[in-house]
């Protein structure tokens, strides 16, 4: 039944009284997501596209004891206080769509959730989405469509152009994550790939990942030491970009030889896995490997 989230998921807003906040709440609200409450400090009574805003989550769940899920669009300098009281409140999983969060903070949040077992997706993320079940986030809905193919991805933007090509290739998604293109965040690839590889609605994986950082390298190890269960097809973003600045996301920079995407990509190809050098040929080659297992 894909993984993470579906039409069980009973979401709270955190910050939905802000732009962003109201805005995504109304465009999720319109694909089905079953949004029951929001939570903005002093804004307690009021309420935003017909969804009642509660002062916090604790208040939130007293009325309404179904809530699961939560999706935070606090701004930085509040989203650790957010974030704590979304775990406290067992809440999981933890959509933070935030970016601009202090590493420490980060740090501090992503561990408490661990130790707790709460899985936290982002921060600096589009969110998940289950198509046509629910979306939590701030994915464009009309890129994607219900099928078997499990993605998880570093980029929002990369997302959607690999997603669209999918859903035009006949293919679409069973769940796509937007894991978030920090330096620390909560879910990484091997956690997604690993509940891709349980979930009998995904038949093959698409990782889309980019320069910097190590966790494209760890994925290429877990594949290496467990082996493939089903078909991963990759893509890095990033090949031209020059040692010591900051493509794009926090995360995305090239430090003393780590983090290329030259090195991403011997890693992901000893490990069996294909580096499409084009996004418009993810699609194709995922569905020549499925097509080839068919025979």
């Amino acid at each position: 039944m894909a993984i993470l989230v579906n039409e069980e998921s009973k979401v709270v807003v955190q910050g939905i009284t802000g732009r962003e906040g109201s805005f995504h709440t109304k465009l999720m609200l319109e694909y089905g997501t079953k949004i029951v409450a929001g939570v903005t400090p002093g804004k307690g009574g009021i309420k935003i596209n017909g969804i009642p805003v509660y002062d916090t989550i604790l208040e939130a769940k007293e009325e309404h004891q179904e809530i699961n899920t939560s999706i935070i669009f606090v701004p930085a300098r509040f989203a650790s206080d957010a974030v704590f009281e979304a775990i406290k409140a067992d809440l999981n999983p933890i959509v933070l769509i935030t970016e601009r969060i202090p590493v420490r903070d980060s740090m501090k949040f992503i561990g408490y959730a661990r130790e707790k077992g709460i899985r936290i997706i982002g921060p600096n993320c589009p969110g998940v989405i289950t198509p046509p079940k629910t979306k939590i986030g701030v994915l464009p809905a009309h890129v994607f469509k219900k099928g078997s193919i499990g993605m998880v991805s570093r980029s929002g933007t990369l997302t959607y152009e690999i997603a669209a090509a999918i859903t035009n290739a006949g293919l679409g998604q069973s769940t796509c994550v937007g894991i978030g293109g920090d330096p620390i965040i909560g879910m990484d690839f091997v956690e997604v790939v690993k509940m891709f590889e349980e979930d009998e609605e995904t038949d093959a994986i698409v990782v889309i990942g980019e320069i910097g950082g190590n966790l494209e390298e760890k994925l290429a190890e877990y594949i290496k030491e467990t082996g493939q269960k089903k078909p991963i097809v990759a893509y890095i973003a990033g090949r031209t970009a020059p040692p010591g600045k900051r493509m794009g996301h926090a995360g995305a920079i090239i430090s003393m030889g780590m983090g290329t995407a030259e090195s991403k990509i011997k890693s992901l190809n000893e490990a069996g896995i294909p580096v499409a050098e084009l996004p418009s040929q993810v699609a194709e080659i995922v569905k020549s490997k499925l097509e080839k297992l068919k025979k």
